[in-house]
């Protein structure tokens, strides 16, 4: 027998003899022989099988006998029969009386039969005996543990069908006494069964096949016990379950597994101590429960001590403690103490008694590690101390195996467990640390994870100290590629269960010290995660955005990797999904909207610009171009964006997010986006992307570098898209500055050895330009003028063939403009605004832009007066019946307020390019008018002019311009209008009268009462017209055109007390808010647009507005 075996029978022994188990005569006939034993044995032995079988069918007949009439109260009679088997055997007759006697011989008699069928037959009639009394009980589980050491097959059949239909069948259907009385009697046999296997020749020459079909049995008793102690039976068990799992088989792994969680449940579930007393029954008698619950808790450290001793390695250990992990994260109290009590013991029984195998190096020992580190800061003292105790063996246990004892001994000296300071609480957490690193990669990366998982718990201490300890360790250097991607998994999948802000705080120091040291393997992972608009990946893109210097390595990064572009044969649709420059174009167009990359946007900007003009490039060549023609804005956000797309969005929102939106206005309003979807029309986008950022200065410098080197590619896409670029920014007056005439003159001889024609032709075009050539500008010029001739002859053929060539000729001069010529072309292009061919006025007001485009600096101030002319046409010209016409309209009309410097410019643009309805109109009106403040007398003059259109849109529209000037500005009009203008006013209504249609006969209707007031004024004050003007106070630079808004605003801010005296500073939001819902109603243009208030927000500036009570 080994040596295991014999310390787990000789410690139930004494459990069973010694703990106050009340066992009877169980206790007094198990390990003793009485006297008349040898004698009685001997004469057995004697007997003839026959004999013997009549010998035990009279002790049985007896024995039942007895009871029943025990029962009933009644005294037996004397048996002959049981006297004269008395008297053969040796034994004083009058003995009849003493069942501990008769059981004793009746085990004796079937331990010397040598008939099995005897023995199983007999065997049946003693189980069936009364189970009531203790002595009966005790009495059948002396005679079969007697009966088991010569039959112990029949035995162990005999117990696992009486365990298997007897006990749990009558289990079900019994009242509880009977319930108690089969299990005490089921226990009582079991224990007197393993305790006779004791004895080293029984358990060396027999395999115990029954051994799990029992402890199932035990285990199912077990289950089955109430959530409170007034018995042994879980002690029982739990002892019993020891003894039989030392005998031959050893356990299987998954029955050692359930009887550990049966175990553990029935004794960690039980009601804390301090309830043990108050949670019994009221009907059962209070036992001494602390005796109870510490004799159980001993029994089941007792079965962890028993299972290490049979196999001494730290596999067994984690497996040991693998079964305690449920508790030690348990949401009560009692339970975390209870586990983490028996897992000192545990530990600490193994440390003194024990040596452990040196060759295991279980992974799961991180994990356990984990999980008691965090208890380091339980609310329970007792808690804390017995895990720091418990994380301090198994670092010992860890040195012993790696046989660095010395080392261990030096980091023992320096470990406190007691300590209440912050400082040294820091401390003791920074060396545990340092200690960790002992553990294998695969233990402290398990380890790392368990803190990582424990980041969303519900305790917020130990998530607390799960960020913090996360944190040290990433700090401390020698972390492998792997564990980097194992925590960034990590902590993406627990980031939605993160409530606590101090915790995501800490998550970001983890993030951004994970990626000042892994930069590189940070980004692919991250890239890797999930798909880049996930809220959630944001916040690992963000953490990383707070080092100006790792914000920078991460743009530089996705640059590179958005440059990973595989042949079109490998863009199968699985391989898409999974392809690194598209997970690299979807991140960069998320972070274009994400404050914290944006400084790093604009110092990236050109190398971005230039990596999605390409990539856009490639994607249409490799066909890629799913969603790229689906322009339903307001359905952007309701599904994913396809590649070319997303693209295109980015483009897009590098220079809205950077304030270069004049630039994206530019563009969008002449329809430029759309040209790049379609590799056809491809360098035309570009070029008149360039065109556009080469006028506003937009990062030229910057941009015009990189295209010189993408010139040198050797990828044809980026020698076509460099090349758009520099061709266009050859216009720029910063091109001299930035490169010299003899690197650019290299550069574009460069592009004419190409293998593309569009880089040769754009490339020769460079060549040929006015910076390449300064005395062409002369000869342009006098071109010019020759053309001009030719243009304000009044029936000049080829109208819009000439105005093509003069567009052709002002770009190609640029920078150096086209002199005084421009007065006159923009003077003669304003008088055919109202030409009646549609293409003519097209022509006309595309042109009018480009010549107060490229007028030159000289001639702006006259120009400005054209241009001011010209708002009101271009205003009405936007409801002009041909569409294209209209698109040119709002295009020039945009480029005529940023010249003239208007207020609003972007809210302007948000309104013309994406604004529907009367809302739109109304809005881009008071922008129009509180820019030109003090200009209504000659708004309302042009205004006139179109009452006698023949277009009857640009007729609606100059009523409706005029109403709004009636209704909201009339105050203004009646100091600023001379009589002279109030008559015409007048005479162009009364004109209206006789008009059929209705909504002209309205308008007139609407509006004569208010012509008929301002001529009253006019003839009050005659000479009004030869004062100076009144002018309001220069802050009343907004309007509040609706009375009623304003008054609520300002009835708004007196009840809270906001309004000092008579004035208050109002936002523009504030001033606008009647225009909210129609904002929200919009079909905002989502090519550009995701989010009204992140994306594009059209209120963004605060613009103070004094409003004057005037009583």
């Amino acid at each position: 027998m080994n040596d295991g075996f014999q310390r787990v029978v000789q410690c139930l022994g004494y459990q069973l003899r010694i703990d106050y188990l009340d066992l009877g005569i169980l206790g007094e006939y198990s390990n003793i022989h009485p006297s008349w034993e040898n004698v009685a044995v001997s004469k057995i032995k004697n007997m003839m099988v026959t004999e013997q079988g009549l010998a035990l069918d009279t002790i049985c007949h007896f024995l039942e006998e007895h009871s029943q009439l025990w029962e009933k109260q009644k005294t037996p009679p004397r048996d002959s029969s049981m006297q004269k088997l008395l008297e053969f055997l040796s034994l004083d007759p009058k003995q009849t009386a003493d069942k501990a006697l008769l059981f004793h011989l009746y085990g004796l008699i079937l331990r010397e039969c040598p008939s099995m069928e005897q023995v199983q037959c007999h065997l049946a009639s003693l189980l069936e005996l009364s189970h009531q009394h203790s002595s009966y009980r005790e009495g059948i589980a002396l005679a079969v543990g007697l009966a088991s050491t010569e039959h112990l097959q029949e035995v162990w059949a005999l117990l696992e069908h009486l365990g298997r239909t007897k006990f749990l069948r009558s289990a079900v259907v019994s009242p509880d006494s009977q319930d108690e009385i089969l299990k005490s009697s089921f226990l009582s046999a079991a224990i007197l069964l393993t305790r006779s296997l004791r004895e080293e020749y029984g358990s060396q020459r027999y395999k115990f096949t029954q051994i799990p079909e029992l402890i199932q049995c035990l285990l199912d008793i077990l289950k089955e016990e109430p959530n409170f102690l007034t018995t042994f039976f879980r002690q029982k068990i739990i002892l019993v379950v020891m003894g039989l799992s030392n005998l031959r088989p050893g356990l299987k792994p998954l029955l050692k597994s359930q009887v550990l969680q049966t175990c553990l449940h029935s004794v960690y579930r039980l009601p804390a101590t301090e309830h043990l007393q108050s949670d019994l029954p009221s009907s059962k008698q209070a036992p001494d429960v602390m005796v109870l619950y510490k004799k159980t808790m001993r029994a089941l450290d007792l079965l962890l001590q028993n299972f290490i001793s049979e196999n001494p390695s730290m596999d067994e250990v984690c497996f040991l403690l693998q079964h305690t992990e449920y508790w030690l994260i348990s949401d009560k109290s009692h339970e975390r103490s209870r586990a983490v009590q028996s897992i000192f013991l545990l530990l600490q029984y193994v440390v003194d008694s024990l040596k452990l195998a040196k060759e295991a190096v279980p992974s799961t020992l991180g994990h356990q590690l984990g999980l008691l580190t965090l208890l380091w800061r339980d609310k329970d003292e007792i808690t804390q101390q017995h895990s720091h105790r418990c994380v301090f063996l198994l670092m010992q246990l860890v040195f012993q195996q790696k046989g660095k004892l010395v080392e261990f001994a030096q980091w023992s000296k320096m470990k406190q467990f007691e300590t209440s300071e912050s400082r040294e609480w820091e401390v003791k957490l920074y060396h545990m640390v340092k200690t960790f690193k002992n553990l294998t990669v695969a233990q402290h990366t398990q380890l790392i994870l368990t803190l990582v998982h424990s980041l969303g718990s519900w305790n917020y201490l130990r998530c607390d100290l799960a960020a913090q300890l996360l944190l040290m360790i990433c700090e401390e250097p020698g972390l492998r590629k792997e564990q980097v991607a194992e925590i960034l998994q990590g902590l993406f999948q627990e980031l939605p269960n993160i409530r606590s802000q101090s915790v995501q705080q800490t998550i970001s120091k983890v993030t951004m010290t994970l990626g000042t040291q892994h930069i590189q393997e940070v980004v692919e992972v991250v890239l890797s995660l999930c798909h880049p608009s996930d809220r959630w990946i944001l916040l690992l893109w963000k953490a990383l955005a707070t080092n100006y210097c790792l914000a920078r390595d991460v743009i530089t990064l996705l640059y590179v990797k958005l440059k990973l572009r595989p042949p079109r044969r490998l863009l199968h649709s699985t391989y898409q999904a999974r392809l690194v420059s598209l997970m690299a174009l979807g991140t960069i167009y998320e972070l274009l909207y994400t404050p914290e990359y944006r400084d790093t946007v604009r110092w990236a900007f050109a190398g971005i610009l230039l990596g999605l003009l390409t990539e856009l490039y490639y994607l249409l060549e490799v066909g890629l171009v799913e969603g790229i023609f689906d322009y339903q804005e307001d359905n952007l956000a309701s599904k994913p964006l396809g590649p070319c797309r997303t693209c295109l969005e980015a483009l897009k929102g590098l220079f809205w997010t950077n304030e270069y939106w004049e630039v994206f206005a530019d563009v969008k309003l002449i329809q430029g986006w759309e040209l790049f979807a379609h590799l056809e029309t491809f360098p035309k986008g570009v070029t008149l992307l360039a065109r556009a950022m080469a006028h506003y200065n937009c990062e030229v410098k910057a941009v015009l570098g990189q295209a010189l080197i993408s010139l040198k590619s050797t990828e044809e896409r980026d020698n076509i898209v460099a090349i758009c670029i520099i061709t266009e920014f050859l216009n720029s007056p910063d091109v001299c500055q930035n490169v010299s005439r003899k690197a650019m003159d290299h550069s574009l001889n460069l592009g004419l050895s190409s293998h593309n024609h569009t880089v040769r032709v754009l490339s020769l075009k460079g060549l040929g330009s006015t910076l390449m050539h300064p005395y062409k500008v002369t000869l342009l010029r006098s071109k010019l003028t020759e053309l001009l001739d030719n243009f304000l002859q009044p029936e000049f053929e080829d109208l819009l063939g000439l105005m093509e060539i003069m567009g052709h000729l002002l770009h190609r001069l640029g920078v150096h403009g086209i002199g005084i010529a421009s007065f006159k072309i923009a003077q003669h292009l304003l008088s055919l605004f109202t030409d009646e061919r549609a293409k003519v006025r097209e022509h006309a007001i595309f042109l009018f832009g480009d010549v107060i485009h490229y007028g030159g600096k000289k001639f702006r101030q006259s120009l400005k007066i054209l241009a001011f002319r010209a708002i009101v046409p271009l205003l009405f010209h936007m409801a002009d019946p041909c569409p294209e016409v209209a698109v040119k309209a709002k295009y020039t009309f945009l480029r005529c307020a940023i010249f003239l410097k208007w207020e609003f410019q972007k809210e302007l643009f948000g309104k013309l390019a994406w604004g529907q309805g009367p809302g739109a109109e109304n809005d881009i009106f008071v922008y129009m008018i509180e820019s030109n403040f003090g200009s209504y007398q000659q708004f309302l003059s042009q205004a006139l002019m179109y009452l006698d259109s023949p277009h009857k849109n640009l007729k609606l529209a100059a009523m409706r311009f005029i109403g709004g000037l009636l209704q909201d500005y009339f105050n203004e009009l009646c100091f600023y209008l001379t009589k002279d203008d109030v008559i015409i006013l007048k005479n162009y209504l009364e004109a209206l009268s006789h008009d059929t249609d209705s909504r002209t006969r309205k308008f007139y209707l609407n509006h004569w009462d208010d012509v008929i007031e301002l001529s009253h004024y006019g003839t009050e004050d005659a000479k009004r017209e030869q004062k100076e003007p009144v002018c309001f106070p220069h802050q009343y630079k907004m309007r509040v055109h609706l009375n009623c808004v304003r008054d609520a605003i300002i009835a708004e801010n007196q009840e809270e007390g906001l309004l000092k005296a008579t004035t208050k500073e109002i936002t523009v939001a504030d001033c606008l808010q009647h225009h909210q819902d129609e904002y929200h109603s919009h079909n905002c243009d989502r090519d550009h647009h995701r989010d009204q208030h992140h994306r594009y927000p059209y209120l963004t500036g605060i613009v103070a507005v004094t409003i004057t009570t005037i009583s």
